[in-house]
């Protein structure tokens, strides 16, 4: 039997913190900061009871082989891929696994990778 209950946070290492923070917080536009201190490099959004996403300022490179890669859920993979490409987002083809999934990667201006996924369009 597992100890581990659920995932807690997603933590992901930037080095450019200001703009880290400015990207994320347009990104998650309308999920409450749960925490955030300049002074340690911590800032974390979410809700009550769900996973958060936290920035983690690093004072040196982090090792990109080794990132994760947060997961978001979307209604329209296509159009939110659209609307993150109007706005500058370096985002991938978006994939479609017929009968299973869409989902595209995007990047956040430290070149982590992020994606979403959703149902596929309809045939």
């Amino acid at each position: 039997m597992s100890v581990f209950k659920n995932v807690n946070v997603v933590s992901i290492p930037v080095t450019r913190w200001e703009e880290s923070k400015k990207f994320y917080t347009e990104l998650l536009e309308g999920w409450p900061v749960i925490w955030a201190g300049d002074e340690i490099g911590w800032m974390e959004f979410g809700k009550e009871n769900e996973t958060h996403i936290a920035l983690n300022r690093w004072d040196h490179e982090p090792n990109r082989d080794n990132s994760v890669i947060p997961v978001f859920t979307v209604d329209d993979v296509a159009g939110t891929a659209a609307m993150l490409k109007a706005h500058g987002v370096r985002c991938e083809e978006v994939e479609v696994i017929p009968g299973m999934v869409a989902y595209c990667t995007f990047y956040d201006p430290e070149g982590n990778r992020l994606q979403m996924a959703g149902a596929p369009p309809a045939a």
